[in-house]
């Protein structure tokens, strides 16, 4: 059991970590640079809420939405 744990450490620092090592090692050199996926990510999430807002803005000029207070069964 101990050598199933130790084949996923392995897995995890040896392999699939390496691409944050090499962010770790760049940080050293270039802030902006080794922040670089937590831009990305941002950037989605921008991208996505103003999508989100988009639909919402969509659906609420055609008064598609039902705005009575009894409307919702949570709001009783």
């Amino acid at each position: 059991m101990k050598d199933f744990f130790e084949a996923i450490e392995s897995l995890f620092v040896d392999v699939l970590f390496i691409p944050f090592d090499w962010f770790r090692a760049l940080e050293l050199e270039n802030w902006t640079g080794a922040n670089m996926l937590n831009w990305m990510f941002m950037l989605i999430g921008f991208i996505a809420f103003l999508y989100w807002m988009k639909e919402l803005k969509k659906f609420n000029d055609n008064n598609e939405e039902n705005r009575d207070p009894k409307a919702h069964s949570f709001l009783n």
